[in-house]
């Protein structure tokens, strides 16, 4: 009925136009897709037709045949397009989900019908032809969709026999021919379609491509296949237990197969075991002895050392007596030879001033007659002088010589006042060179005060930073480098006796935070009492200073030693302590084991009254704005803040140094530090090299226009000299030659006498410097003396403090001996009481041996050992006893345990072959995986760079695999190919035409025998439109092998004409029709 219809609406059409199909080749002159291409029509899986039954809106589609090649479905809206394409993805075993247009499948049955039909006819022809022999050269595909929305399939062959009504035929028909319908490079809806262009997503997009290539269906095998592999796993772990217990059940129950055959054997053993019990008593008993007996002489031999030891002791003690005897003795003589020294030192002293004094006058006295001299000298040179410019001058012509010498005075008054100008502006240089000079000083300064801030700082950090390293593999370095190496000394010094009680510290590794948060509070509240160490007496403290100082260099700071009487329990403190409902003190924030070092921080530093709370802003409030809780001095922050009820003093420390637990984190904060130091230095050292640069370049500058401004000077002083000269010669004068004469001839006489006095001052003072020096000498060596005597009275002291301390070491030894001779004889005693008893005991024992077995055997086991073969003997008779009548049940249990131990045994030893296996095939298709995806990612880049520069674009696809994220940029146009723009900000033509490259890239990656498009061009302007027409003709063109499909609401009127391009034309139904006509028209009749 179908084919009625079709053909009555074909003849009614034919009277209008014809509707053929119209099959010429292209002009090869004038055409771009002329055939050029030597490939064939595709042969197998492409859609040769399409008929549809009731199916959405419409009764009756179809058929509709598809050329091999390329195919255009036009019409309006509601004509059916979409149904066809629907109809495609249904038919094939698509899901109601995938098509965008409903979300089960009664949806597509129409309104008033009870079902729906859809028939699809395949391609099935040439070498790869699927079952050719059953088929024939097509598959027709029919699928029945029920109200209920069930569905059913009927695979004809081309003859239209039935060969099967399976879905898993089907399947394995597509799988043949790579037909994948929920792939969107194969079927590409138009709901779809305008998601992808209006998607602003990287990740979809980059879905899109991984579905469009398969790869997210492999790596959804992947992923399943991983997972069933720690599946596996977990059945090889459970398998592994259970493998165990039945193990142990094989093991049991062929021992109790075994045992049935060895009763009698078992009681003859019993009786052996009995015999060997009886004489393994009198072994044990007989080894007591001899260990007493050597426990005995090992003890006498012990007492002999003892009493050897208490006379060393003895010995000890009077050389250690007779040693602070004579160190004592030394010291007295020390001190009355300093006190004899004392006032001859002073005397010395008091001498060698009043000789200083003396020296220094004459050394005055001299400079002045050597001053007047200098000055007698330069008086007589000037008279010389003098006198022989008065003889030269006396007879020449004066008149000439004025007028020129007038001349030449003006000529050097301009030449001064030039000199001055000049001076001026050198003088206004010098200033400024100065200024800036003083400035890039001051700043030199300030920044070099600022680096060795900062190296002292890295220095700090550096040192704390090495501790810190340090302490990972040994606590106590935390508190000092050398705390280890003191406690060694110190545990050796108890150990020989040098101390009353041993000393307890730091006191920072003795205490542990219950809140590690209020490590800095309680740092900044003990400060140095951490690195502390408590002592019993001050004996005790003597011994401890002098183990620190092989320990601390002097001038270095050594832990505080606090002296206090060692107490077992801790300071009852509860009627003076704070107490506050929600913060703790010090004391309650702290887990103290050692009762002496809670009393030393209750004793040095009130622990118990001081407040711990956390917040700055709480900690001021109860502190200041409310009144201290009762008997409450201070509080501490969580930042290291000090609160007082009417001060608030900030820490200087930013983390604990001591008390923290996170040693890792710590070291992470140094390094930082230390590197930002380091950097900040290297800034700072930089900036210094700028300014020396400065400076010195401003200081070449300042000298020169100082060298400059003194030539200058030089200059004007000699032409002012030369003006007075000039201006002082008198004219027509008479002078008195003989005066001068007479005055140089007294002046040269003064000269002599004066020269006279000096020499006689300096033979004084040469006489004077002599005595000067020898009172230094005598005062320099008798202070040295004293020194030295003072130095040798300190280390004797230091002697006498260890001796006194050895000699009461030596006494409590001598006690210590003498307690361990009492207490080391009363336990020989007591032990050859013993031996007695235990010589009785042997004697009973080894009758009843005799009795139970008259002769004496040789045992190897133990009693103990003995008595439990024997029970566990007794139990398996008694049990073999209890079960002895059913032999054959017993062996077959076992039988049956040991085979099903084998059996599972078996499995799982091939399970965990097959999981190795499973791991080496993973780590190859994993590394082929990701080769595959680089290639089709290049590939996909490669075509969407050619697509885009046919219409001179540029654009790049930036794919991350890692964050699933794919990112296109396009550059319209003949623009910067370096101002990629987002497809967001392009128009809406633009973005359709990037998408539609981009999508035909896909295609060139993805196989498929056809590709369908529903509406690809409908956001499109006209020239996008006819670009992008143009570029997917030419890629069909290219390839012949591969049918496209392709819906679009458009005319198609300027598609050029070939054999390869069918157009089908929907025609708008009718006001009550049932069935929409659908007839391919040539290209002739669209112009028309």
């Amino acid at each position: 009925m179908a084919k009625r219809k079709d053909e009555n609406y074909l003849s009614h059409e034919n009277a209008k136009r014809s509707r053929q199909e119209e099959v010429e080749d292209f002009d090869r002159d004038g055409d771009e897709y002329n055939g050029t291409s030597t490939l064939t029509a595709a042969e197998v899986g492409i859609i040769e037709s399409i008929q549809l039954k009731n199916f959405m809106c419409h009764s009756m589609l179809g058929p509709f045949k598809f050329g091999s090649n390329v195919n255009f479905v036009v019409g309006n809206n509601g004509s059916g397009k979409s149904a066809v394409l629907t109809a495609l993805i249904v038919g094939l075993g698509g899901k109601a989900v995938a098509t965008n247009r409903g979300s089960s499948l009664k949806g597509f049955v129409k309104d008033g019908q009870n079902s729906a039909d859809i028939s699809i006819t395949l391609r099935n022809r040439g070498d790869d032809a699927y079952r050719a022999s059953v088929y024939g050269d097509s598959i027709i595909v029919q699928q029945h969709i029920s109200l209920d929305g069930s569905r059913s399939y009927k695979l004809k062959s081309e003859t239209g026999s039935v060969v099967s009504t399976k879905k898993e035929e089907l399947i394995a028909i597509l799988d043949h021919f790579n037909i994948q319908v929920d792939n969107p490079v194969s079927v590409l809806t138009q709901e779809m379609s305008k998601q992808f262009l209006q998607s602003k997503n990287e990740g979809d997009k980059y879905k899109f491509f991984m579905k469009a290539t398969q790869l997210e269906q492999m790596k959804e095998d992947y992923s399943y296949i991983m997972e069933t592999k720690e599946r596996t796993k977990e059945q090889i772990k459970q398998g592994e237990e259970r493998l165990t217990e039945l193990k142990r059940q094989c093991l049991e129950k062929e021992e109790r197969f075994q045992s049935i055959a060895g009763l009698s054997t078992m009681k003859t053993k019993l009786e052996n075991l009995k015999h060997e019990m009886a004489w393994a008593v009198v072994n044990e008993i007989e080894k007591q002895l001899n260990a007493i007996r050597d426990n005995i002489k090992i003890g006498e031999e012990r007492a002999a050392r003892l009493d050897r030891k208490m006379e060393d002791q003895l010995v000890r003690l009077n050389e250690a007596e007779e040693k602070y005897k004579d160190i004592n003795d030394k010291l007295e003589k020390i001190i009355q030879e300093t006190d004899v020294r004392a006032p001859e030192c002073v005397a010395l002293k008091a001498d060698v001033t009043a000789k200083t004094r003396v020296y220094n006058e004459a050394e005055v006295l001299c400079n002045r007659f050597l001053t007047e001299y200098k000055a007698l000298k330069k008086d007589d040179e000037q008279l010389c002088k003098r006198i022989e410019e008065l003889k030269k001058s006396t007879d020449q012509s004066l008149e000439p010589e004025r007028l020129e010498r007038q001349k030449k005075i003006n000529w050097l008054k301009e030449k001064v006042k030039a000199l001055q100008d000049q001076g001026s502006l050198v003088t206004q240089e010098i200033q400024q060179f100065q200024q800036a000079i003083e400035k890039d000083k001051e700043e030199h300064n300030r920044i070099k005060r600022e680096e060795l801030d900062v190296t002292h700082t890295l220095n700090y950090n550096e040192r704390q930073l090495k501790e810190l390293r340090d302490s990972k593999t040994d606590r106590l370095k935390r508190f000092g480098p050398n705390v280890p190496a003191l406690l060694e000394a110190i545990d050796d010094a108890y150990r020989r006796g040098l101390f009353t009680h041993k000393p307890v510290g730091p006191l920072g590794a003795c205490i542990h935070l219950r809140d590690t948060e209020l490590a800095l509070a309680i740092e900044s509240c003990l400060k140095g009492l951490l690195q502390a160490y408590c002592c019993h007496n001050h004996a005790d403290e003597r011994v401890l200073q002098a183990l620190m100082k092989r320990f601390y260099t002097p001038g270095t700071s050594r832990p505080q030693i606090i002296v206090s009487e060692f107490r077992s329990e801790m300071h009852d403190v509860r009627h003076r302590a704070a107490y506050h409902p929600e913060f703790p003190t010090v004391l309650t924030a702290l887990e103290i084991d050692n009762a002496v070092v809670a009393n030393s921080l209750i004793d040095m530093r009130s622990i118990e009254t001081v407040l711990l709370i956390k917040n700055n802003s709480e900690a001021r409030t109860v502190m200041q704005s409310q009144k201290p809780p009762k008997n409450c001095r201070e509080a501490f922050t969580a930042d290291g803040d000090q609160v007082f009820p009417g001060r608030y003093y900030s820490s200087e420390n930013t983390r604990p140094k001591f008390l923290s637990r996170d040693l890792d984190s710590e070291i992470s904060h140094l390094e930082n530090d230390v590197e930002n130091k380091k950097a900040q230095i290297l800034n700072l050292q930089q900036h210094l090299s700028v300014l020396q640069k400065d400076i010195g370049r401003n200081k070449e500058l300042f000298e020169r226009c100082k060298l400059h401004y003194k030539e200058l000077e030089m200059k004007i002083r000699k032409c002012l000299s030369e003006i007075r000269e000039l201006e002082n010669i008198e004219e027509h004068q008479s002078i008195d030659i003989a005066t001068l004469e007479d005055e140089a001839q007294e002046n040269k006489s003064k000269m002599k006498f004066v020269e006279k006095n000096m020499e006689q001052q300096k033979e004084k003072m040469e006489t004077l410097k002599s005595v000067k020096i020898e009172a230094e000498n005598k005062y320099d060596a008798i202070k040295l003396k004293i020194s030295q005597l003072s130095e040798l009275a300190d280390s004797l002291k230091d002697e006498l403090n260890l001796a006194d301390s050895e000699v009461n070491n030596e006494k409590r030894g001598k006690q210590h001996y003498e307690d361990k001779q009492k207490e080391h004889l009363d336990t020989l005693n007591k032990k050859k009481r013993e031996l007695n008893m235990k010589e009785k005991e042997l004697e009973e024992k080894m009758s009843q041996a005799r009795q139970i077995c008259s002769e004496r055997i040789e045992v190897k086991k133990s009693a103990s050992i003995l008595d439990k073969e024997i029970n566990r003997l007794r139990q398996k008779i008694q049990a073999e006893h209890a079960s002895h009548g059913d032999r054959e049940e017993i062996t077959r249990q076992y039988q049956e345990a040991r085979e099903t131990y084998l059996d599972l045994e078996n499995k799982v030893r091939t399970l965990k072959r097959f999981i190795k296996l499973l791991e080496e095939i993973m780590i190859h298709r994993y590394r082929s995986y990701q080769q595959f995806r680089r290639c089709l990612t290049l590939r996909c880049k490669l075509y969407f760079d050619n697509l885009l520069s046919q219409r001179a674009y540029c654009g790049k696809m930036n794919f991350d695999h890692k964050n699933e994220t794919l990112s296109i940029s396009v550059q319209p146009g003949e623009g910067s190919k370096t101002a990629f723009n987002d497809m967001r900000a392009l128009s809406g033509g633009e973005r359709s035409f990037s998408t539609v490259c981009f999508i035909l890239s896909l295609w060139s990656i993805a196989e498929s025998p056809f590709r369908c498009l529903d509406e690809f061009d409908v956001y499109m302007d006209m020239v996008n439109r006819r670009i992008a027409m143009d570029m997917i003709l030419k890629m069909a063109d290219s390839q012949r092998f591969r049918q496209f499909i392709l819906l679009t609401p458009q005319s198609m009127s300027s598609l050029p004409s070939s054999k390869l391009i069918r157009i089908l034309r929907m025609s708008d139904p009718e006001r009550g029709q049932t069935t929409l006509p659908f007839r391919p028209i040539t290209q002739q009749e669209e112009d028309d």
